[in-house]
């Protein structure tokens, strides 16, 4: 990949925050944080961010808030979206994919293999919109 790959860290407890944007940043991303949805919203705008991990339970705007303004924005529509919650009922994971998120993690989460997830998303869409016909490097069709 020629430029690196920017991640917007959408999440309301700091030590978590500071933890992903640490890690990430140590994988070699450029790193973009928010403690709550309406900032995360006004950053992806600004930012253009590749991908999202998104907190679900927050104040002001919940995840699947965001979520869906997100979707619903064209210029923020194709932004890959991880959902990143302590969440896991099996009900919880199919109302994020149903609703526009690209992947679920569920908090306790392993550090270790975050950045390696998110590149392998990234390849997966990739792959797929070139089998599409679309621009795969814009991650647009």
């Amino acid at each position: 990949m020629d430029k690196k790959i920017s991640v917007l860290v959408i999440e309301d407890e700091a030590d978590i925050r500071d933890l992903l944007r640490r890690t990430l940043r140590f994988e070699g991303f450029d790193v973009y944080s928010a403690a709550d949805g309406s900032q995360g919203l006004e950053i992806a705008l600004r930012q253009q961010p590749d991908v999202i991990l998104l907190d679900w339970v927050m104040p002001k705007m919940d995840g699947m808030e965001v979520l869906s303004e997100l979707r619903r924005d064209e210029r923020t529509k194709d932004i890959i979206v991880f959902m990143l919650t302590a969440k896991n009922m099996m009900k919880d994971v199919s109302m994020a994919l149903t609703n526009g998120a690209n992947d679920y993690i569920v908090k306790p989460f392993d550090g270790d293999t975050l950045g390696s997830r998110i590149m392998s998303m990234l390849q997966v869409l990739r792959e797929q919109k070139a089998e599409n016909g679309c621009d795969s490097a814009k991650m647009t069709c």
